[in-house]
This record gives structure tokens, C-alpha cells and sequence, in this order.
């Protein structure tokens, strides 16, 4: 094993300069220390950049890993997104642990997010997965390295969120801290399982360990600054970020527009109504000032984490369909325990905005209604749960090719079934050699609808 001594610099721009020749390298290259051959893969790629590259040990001390300079180190995974034609971060940013009892006493710039974090020199890799979908640890690359240091416009969010998850602890209330109470900084668990427990303040009852954490969407408006250099248009000023929530603002863009009918929004609008099939999709992003389909390019909906939906009912409130997620990573499922999982990351942190339009006899669309809406905690870990660890079951048992949970009845919640036509082109080897179309999640219609009930 090569012994690799701590890397010494001057200044900060020395650090910045050290880290920048990174960019490019495999991680192969940069592991001196053989920490491929451990078996714990969890943290790998921060453990292999932390020792290896700058020679410092891991650890969870409250001040930044370079103190002297007052700049903390992280790794953060992105991959290609289709969609976009482009890149998205893989999941959020864990941070540091939060200290309730001392995190009580303190205000946003005593903190221990703040004064850990404020700084923070970020090291983006690809994340790249071989022929058979598994991660392809060593070759991982450095795509590119920052210093990343929150504009004014985030810290007006990021401190809205830090008070929030700070009065909770405040009030005595940290075991109900939840991902869905913020926008752009969260409290995510973090420990082995569910059952990592800490004392709170102002009450007996033992709370789940958290850390800070930024979320995916806010991560990947980094990718697209930093490695697309793309500029996201605001749809709120500063002021207004100041005076209202991200839902006030939204009511507030909508509002005008409830109950027209697709044309006459249109013509408000001064637009043409599209003749897509995605009509609807395309004419919420007029509103909102964007030319595409996906609020994703707003910069405070993709840092919020808020995905965009739009739902058409018909006159008694059922949904026309199911609203589907994402296509389903089995490598994961197969070897990840839930409580672990990036679907479940994902479903905690993400928001999404349910635009809903009813359909009247003539086939006319209007717009009927808002739904902002976070997958409850007791659906997550019960009935999605429950469908995650039945797949992981069907391929321990080698029997999930006829036993997928397609029908909508599976647990009157969710199912996965393929997205698309084409399911010849979209084959995937499972993790137990099965031979499957790409599956999706989805969420039935008739749960939806008890959802946006308006």
C-alpha cells in the first residue's frame, strides 16, 4: 500500500488550484490507497477523494475539513438525464449531523450548518454503471471541481429553511422533522435504519438522526450552472422571496388563469394553443415564463425540488391516468435495504405541482385547480415500501419476470408496468440474470384522485 502524505498548501486559491487538477482523472487513478478493496462501498468515492487525493482522514468534526481556510470537501455523483439531454445530480447532498441539543441554542450564523458549510469545495463525478448495471466504481470521473459559496437569493430559502427546522427543535418537536417542511435545505435521516435515535431539548421523546442535507433538485441546479453553464430564469424577485413561500408564489402566477379553458388562457396568454399530445404541459410553462415543458428550468423550482405534473379529470374527479416516476433501478433494489435507497431519497425530498384540468363533455380542457403535494410518510413507508421489498423478494427469488406487480390492484397505491412502446429496445439484465422491459413506478389514478380533491 502507497503511503500518501496530507497535501500542504498556502491560501485557498492554492487548495482551489490542487483540486482543479483532479478534473478529468478516473478514480482509479486517484485511489493510492487501495480503499477499492474494502468492502463497504458506501461513502467510497468521498473516502477515496478525502484520503487518497488531499491525504486527510475522514471524520465528523464540526469544522470545515480545511478549517484554516474555512472550506468543508464533498463529492456529489451526477448522470446523463435524457430528458434534458443533459446531466442531473444523482441525489442530494448529505452534510453534517445535527447536534439537537446544541443546534437549539444557537441562531443561523452560530449555527452548525453554517459554519461548517458555508464553503464548500465540491467535487462532481460521473456516475457510470458497466454492462450489466452495476456501478463502475474505478472508472468514475471527475467531471469538474468548485468552490461553491450560496448567492444571496439561496441564502434568503436557505435560511427560511434552517429556521424552520430550527423552531421545530425549539418547540420539542425534532421527531416530527421532516424532508417535505423545506425547500432547498432538509433535515434527512441519517443512520444504519430507522432506529438511530438521539435526545432532543424540551422533550422526552427520542428523535431520528438527522443531518443537513441540499437537496437533488438544488444539486442539480449546481450541474447546470457549473458544468452546463446554463442561466435559470427566476420567476420571483429577491423581495418576494423575502414576503412569501414558493406555494404563495405559485398561487399567485395561477390565479388569473383558474377556470379558463386551455383556449382562453391561450389567447391571454397572446400564444397559440399547441397541438401536442403534451398540450397542457406546455401551456403551465407559458405561465410560468418557460418555453419548455419542465418548470425544472425556473431556478427556484429546480432548486426546491418541484416537479411538475399535469393531471386532467373528468367530471367526477377521477383521473384520466396514472401518473408515472421513473424507470426502477433493480440493481439497487436487489442490494439496498429501503430505509437506504435512492427511491426513497427521492420520494421524500421531491414536490410535486399537480396542475389539474377537468375535461367537460365537449373535450374541452379548464383549468380547475393547484395540488402541492409530498408523498406522506406513512404511504412511503408502508405501501411503496411494501412494493420495493416484494421486487427485492421476487428476485432473490428468481421469479420476478411473472410476477411483477403490474395491476393497478397490486396494494391500491402504486404499481410498476414499462413507459413507451417500443419494449424490445428498452430490455434490462436484472441483478438475478433475469431478462426484463425497463419498468416505471406509478401511482394509480384512484389514488391520485383522493389526493387532488378540490
Amino acid at each position: 500500500m502507497i503511503n500518501i502524505s496530507k497535501f500542504e498548501y498556502e491560501s485557498a486559491s492554492e487548495l482551489i488550484m490542487y483540486a482543479k487538477e483532479a478534473e478529468g482523472k478516473y478514480l482509479y487513478e486517484i485511489d493510492k490507497k487501495d480503499i477499492f478493496d474494502k468492502p463497504n462501498k458506501k461513502g467510497l468515492v468521498g473516502t477515496i477523494i478525502e484520503e487518497s487525493y488531499f491525504g486527510i482522514e475522514t471524520n465528523n468534526r464540526p469544522e470545515p475539513d480545511f478549517a484554516d481556510v474555512g472550506i468543508e470537501l464533498k463529492s456529489t455523483g451526477i448522470e446523463p438525464y435524457k430528458k434534458q439531454n443533459g446531466y442531473r445530480a444523482k441525489e442530494r447532498l448529505v452534510l453534517n449531523i445535527i447536534n439537537y441539543n446544541d443546534e437549539a441554542k444557537r441562531d443561523f450564523y452560530s449555527s452548525s450548518f453554517w459554519l461548517k458549510n458555508n464553503k464548500i469545495l465540491l467535487f462532481f463525478y460521473t456516475y457510470v454503471r458497466n454492462e450489466d448495471g452495476k456501478p463502475d466504481y474505478p472508472n468514475f470521473i471527475i467531471k469538474k471541481t468548485i468552490l461553491h459559496e450560496f448567492s444571496e437569493s439561496d441564502l434568503i430559502m436557505i435560511k427560511k429553511d434552517w429556521e424552520i427546522i430550527n423552531n421545530k427543535i425549539k418547540a420539542g418537536l425534532a421527531h416530527e422533522l421532516s424532508e417535505k417542511d423545506t425547500d432547498y435545505l432538509a433535515a434527512c435521516t441519517k443512520g444504519k435504519n430507522a432506529s438511530s435515535l438521539k435526545e432532543q431539548p424540551f422533550s422526552d421523546i427520542m428523535a431520528k438522526q438527522r443531518a443537513y442535507s441540499l437537496k437533488q433538485g438544488y444539486m442539480t441546479s449546481l450541474v447546470k450552472k457549473y458544468i452546463e453553464h446554463v442561466d435559470m430564469p427566476s420567476f420571483a424577485s429577491k423581495n418576494e422571496l423575502v414576503n412569501y413561500s414558493i406555494p404563495e408564489l405559485i398561487n399567485k402566477s395561477m390565479q388569473p388563469y383558474m377556470g379558463l379553458s386551455t383556449e382562453e388562457i391561450a389567447s391571454k396568454l397572446g400564444t397559440t394553443l399547441s397541438k401536442a399530445k403534451h398540450k397542457n404541459q406546455i401551456l403551465v410553462s407559458e405561465i410560468f415564463g418557460v418555453k419548455k415543458t419542465s418548470l425544472n428550468d425556473i431556478e427556484e423550482f429546480s432548486k426546491a425540488n418541484i416537479k411538475f405534473k399535469t393531471i386532467v379529470i373528468n367530471s367526477v374527479g377521477t383521473p384520466t391516468e396514472s401518473i408515472s416516476f421513473e424507470n426502477l433501478d433493480f440493481d439497487e433494489i436487489y442490494n439496498v435495504e429501503w430505509e437506504n435507497s435512492t427511491l426513497r431519497d427521492n420520494f421524500v425530498s421531491i414536490k410535486w405541482l399537480f396542475i389539474i384540468f377537468e375535461k367537460n363533455s365537449n373535450g374541452k380542457h379548464y383549468l380547475k385547480g393547484t395540488k402541492l403535494w409530498t408523498v406522506p410518510e406513512e404511504i412511503l413507508d408502508s405501501e411503496i415500501k411494501g412494493l420495493y421489498n416484494y421486487l427485492k423478494k421476487q428476485m432473490k427469488n428468481n421469479n420476478l419476470t411473472d410476477h411483477l406487480p403490474s395491476s393497478v390492484k397490486f396494494n391500491g397505491v402504486c404499481h410498476v408496468r414499462p413507459k413507451g412502446q417500443n419494449r424490445e429496445k428498452s430490455l434490462i439484465k436484472l441483478p438475478n440474470d433475469e431478462v426484463i422491459p425497463h419498468q416505471c413506478f406509478w401511482f394509480n389514478s384512484g389514488y391520485i384522485k383522493n389526493i387532488i380533491l378540490i
